[in-house]
């Protein structure tokens, strides 16, 4: 194996070449764009041909040995280790970054071959960036906080947006907002776009993602039109959820979005992430999406600037299944420690 961790690779027959062709793109962040009411109101969404390309989806993109075990590494780069508890302390933080710096046990990372393998990001609430930041030092990683009354958003308008300048002046380089799902679930698009537009604002340098709560939407319809509307007021990433729902990320939900991103992408020239959230803490879900990413997508896709997992379970799985993959047996999970 490679000493990095290696994108799915093209040669291999169990990844496939058919990819939608990619588009011209500009670099650079996406600025956004003036709300296009009339575009918004074109976007539909086919639940049951959606659907049906989902379920398809692990049965068509199976790859397997030393290919599975670079597409699982490749899944743990791209990794935001989160911890959003009521109990969050310091010391639980320091430990969390500490498996940030080092996912995966050395002794398997050699036998892999591998070297240099960290997480995407690491994710916490606002009170916790300051211990992320100093257990994080010289690592590279960058530290994501959760703001605007996070999980719920319904805190008030300016304690929303002073907690991401607050977020942001303490270090945080990325910033995860929750919207207004009432402005989704009403068709108020304009309040959606201002709303956004000014968060994205206070967040200044850092990079910000919007947190639709797909769960809470009530329909692909309206996932798809709250993720345009967001790409058109400036968010970097959109991601599903804030993982407190009763419904978080989905193959169908994912489906709509990055097909969002798609047409974005097709009619702008700018790249915006995507992040899907809770809900996904088994390796083979994690080979699922990266295969949805690279088939909608492209490569660009599997990097952590443009796709990240927010999960903190995954981690354990992914570990025990490149244990498996090393020594043909399968460990404990206590063998796997999260800090």
């Amino acid at each position: 194996m490679q000493t990095q961790p290696p994108p799915p690779d093209l040669a291999h027959p169990s990844v496939g070449t058919d990819l939608v062709p990619q588009t011209h793109s500009r670099p650079g962040r996406n600025p956004g764009m003036p709300l296009d009411l009339d575009w918004v109101a074109a976007v539909q969404a086919n639940t049951s041909a959606i659907e049906r390309r989902c379920a398809s989806l692990p049965g068509r993109r199976s790859v397997k040995k030393d290919w599975q075990a670079a597409w699982l590494c490749k899944a743990v780069s791209l990794i935001d280790l989160t911890t959003l508890s009521g109990d969050d302390t310091p010391g639980r933080v320091r430990r969390l970054c500490a498996k940030a710096r080092q996912p995966v046990r050395p002794d398997l990372l050699q036998a892999l071959g591998m070297q240099g393998l960290t997480v995407g990001a690491v994710c916490v609430y606002h009170e916790m960036i300051e211990p992320a930041l100093r257990a994080l030092e010289g690592a590279g990683i960058p530290v994501a906080a959760v703001s605007t009354g996070f999980p719920a958003g319904l805190s008030p308008w300016a304690t929303r947006i002073a907690e991401i300048r607050a977020s942001v002046a303490a270090g945080a380089a990325e910033i995860d907002i929750v919207i207004s799902r009432r402005h989704v679930l009403t068709g108020n698009w304009q309040a959606l776009y201002d709303e956004m537009a000014e968060m994205r604002a206070a967040c200044g340098a850092a990079h910000v993602k919007a947190i639709l709560a797909t769960g809470e939407l009530g329909s692909l319809r309206n996932v798809a039109r709250a993720s345009l509307v967001c790409m058109m007021a400036g968010a970097d990433f959109i991601k599903t959820s804030t993982g407190k729902e009763a419904v978080n990320a989905t193959l169908p939900v994912s489906l709509t979005m990055v097909r969002a991103i798609r047409a974005y992408q097709d009619r702008t020239g700018f790249r915006v992430g995507y992040k899907p959230a809770g809900g996904i803490s088994k390796a083979k879900d994690a080979l699922v999406y990266l295969s949805l990413m690279k088939d909608e997508l492209g490569h660009p896709w599997l990097q952590p600037d443009l796709f990240r997992f927010g999960a903190s379970s995954l981690l354990g799985d992914i570990e025990r299944q490149l244990e498996h993959h090393v020594t043909g047996q399968y460990s404990a999970a206590n063998r796997h420690p999260m800090g």
